[in-house]
């Protein structure tokens, strides 16, 4: 189909898109790497009257360690993370994370803010903000607020950003390599139907869980991680605490699977995941 006629405007700078935005509200959508918005225009499921296109500003992709965290700019590419050594040094489960999204293009396309603001509730990158426990900063025209990772997605490809904001950077704790993510992907599309996100802190002798694909919006598999706290991650402790992974939480059921497998996959990769991420540790 050919999408609906709209205006285009290519900020060069935040504050110019974050004025844009402003003064188009709620009739205009952001375009970062496009993969979400782009088919969403051709089916005519979006129309907007404006798209304004941020891919252009450059002062919003970037890796780099500060204040003893990890930031990472909203338009920075999944390939970008993927090859990141900085990452793969101090945060592993993000470049983990990316070399399971889509294929080469959209790596080298795809946004992690882009992929984060859909919210779809199949995409990797929610499992591991949600296990990293990571920081959002948006920008809007009452300047910054930040918005913790367990407060941001809140429904069905719906977040906590409002409609005035635009997310400008993501930051994440240094970890250990004690990290995993373990997938079942839809081959088609690539996305999950059930992906895992496993952080162990070793010393603190906790877990972190965070779980797509499943349900209607990413979630902490928070009965997991309760089971397991101050416990050894035995094969016998871990498995126990996986048998929660769906626990209070409707998954979803559609032509790729069932609520009930979606159930079982859960608790599949979070034994799958618990055991690998040990392993790291």
């Amino acid at each position: 189909m050919i999408p609906a006629a709209f205006d285009y405007s290519r900020p060069q700078t935040l504050e110019e898109a974050v004025n844009l935005l402003a003064q188009h509200g709620e009739a205009a959508k952001l375009l970062a790497g496009g993969h979400s918005l782009i088919p969403a225009l051709k089916l005519r499921l979006a129309q907007p009257k404006t798209v304004i296109d941020i891919g252009r500003i450059a002062d919003l992709s970037y890796i780099r360690e500060q204040d003893g965290r990890i930031v990472v700019g909203a338009m920075t590419t999944h390939h970008a993370i993927e090859t990141s050594a900085l990452l793969e040094e101090k945060c592993p489960l993000l470049p983990e994370v990316a070399r399971h999204i889509g294929d080469v293009q959209v790596r080298n396309r795809g946004t992690l803010a882009g992929s984060i603001v859909h919210a779809d509730p199949a995409a990797d990158w929610p499992a591991a903000i949600l296990a990293l426990d990571a920081e959002m900063e948006t920008v809007g025209p009452d300047g910054p607020r930040v918005i913790a990772a367990k407060k941001f997605f809140v429904d069905l490809f719906q977040t906590a950003l409002r409609s005035d904001e635009i997310l400008r950077e993501i930051r994440f704790p240094v970890t250990a390599k004690s990290v995993a993510y373990v997938k079942t992907v839809q081959r088609a599309s690539g996305f999950a139907i059930a992906g895992v996100a496993v952080v162990v802190d070793a010393p603190r002798m906790t877990v972190s869980v965070g779980i797509t694909g499943v349900a209607a919006k990413a979630y902490r598999a928070t009965a997991v991680e309760t089971k397991l706290a101050g416990q050894s991650l035995s094969a016998e402790n871990m498995a126990a605490a996986a048998a929660k992974a769906a626990n209070r939480v409707e998954p979803l059921g559609d032509i790729h699977a069932s609520s009930e497998y979606r159930a079982h996959l859960a608790q599949l990769n979070t034994r799958r995941a618990l055991v690998l991420a040990a392993s790291r540790a």
